[in-house]
């Protein structure tokens, strides 16, 4: 493989990205952070992704909007259609669609309804999606798949077993994957965030208390903005980790090595 200047290894000119997930939060830093770095981008998610919209829209770069329940096997399935309608070609999939437990309330009086709906948002959604544009990817020779994890998916928290189980099956879904697909040129790679500025950690942040106790836990002392861990996930996605499968980028204000 012939070297390649610094001005394309991390390149993603004329790429196509989906990205579901996005109307907020990490999911929204990720598809701008793509766009503003050259990509298409396919928005595929619930509710409709309108600040997004605007802030793509003002950087220039193409997009269209589809409704996602990752979830549902036949909505994945019209999504990838209504994508290559639009595109003809994916070329990076970031899986960011996710949710957690409710109040985070104590194991013991945790329904089985609600475990059962964030494994099927976190690691069913994660496999559909991967599983319909793997596909595509391999019939068009290739691309990058970036799932979003969590470091609970190497700590356990308290008040979260489904959420870290679920986060666990992402890390060994995504290894997995990258050891089945590398002979098709097709990457799979996640990337596992700490606490975020986010909507999700709202309640967390408010309890002054609570949230200093968890910021004592972090060498940084702070929770991680989305826009800190969009590089990771242009990095995976990007010539620069050609190299790269089957990989866990740990962001986590060095969490993990305490």
């Amino acid at each position: 493989m012939e070297p390649m200047n610094s001005s394309k290894l991390f390149g993603l000119d004329g790429k196509v990205a989906l990205v579901t997930g996005c109307s907020r939060g990490l999911g929204k830093a990720i598809a701008v952070g793509l766009a503003e770095s050259g990509c298409s981008l396919i928005l595929a998610g619930v509710t409709p992704p309108e600040e997004t919209v605007r802030q793509i829209e003002n950087i220039g770069s193409r997009y269209i909007t589809v409704h996602l329940d990752v979830s549902d096997e036949s909505s994945v399935v019209q999504m990838v259609e209504k994508a290559l309608s639009a595109y003809n070609k994916v070329d990076i999939l970031v899986n960011n669609s996710g949710i957690t437990q409710t109040g985070h309330v104590a194991t013991e009086d945790l329904s089985v309804e609600e475990w059962d709906k964030i494994m099927r948002v976190n690691l069913r959604g994660t496999f559909l999606c991967s599983k319909y544009i793997g596909k595509h990817m391999i019939e068009s020779g290739g691309g990058s798949i970036v799932n979003i994890a969590s470091t609970g998916a190497f700590k356990g928290v308290p008040r979260a077993p489904a959420y870290c189980a679920s986060k666990a099956g992402v890390v060994l879904l995504t290894k997995s994957l990258a050891l089945e697909w590398a002979r098709y040129n097709i990457r799979v790679n996640a990337v596992a965030p700490h606490y975020m500025e986010t909507d999700m950690t709202k309640g967390l942040m408010a309890a002054d208390k609570v949230y200093s106790a968890l910021v004592n836990q972090i060498p940084m002392r702070r929770f991680a903005k989305p826009e800190e861990i969009v590089g990771s996930v242009l990095f995976l996605s990007s010539p620069a980790a050609s190299y790269l499968t089957g990989t866990v980028v740990v962001a986590d204000g060095g969490c993990l090595t305490i």
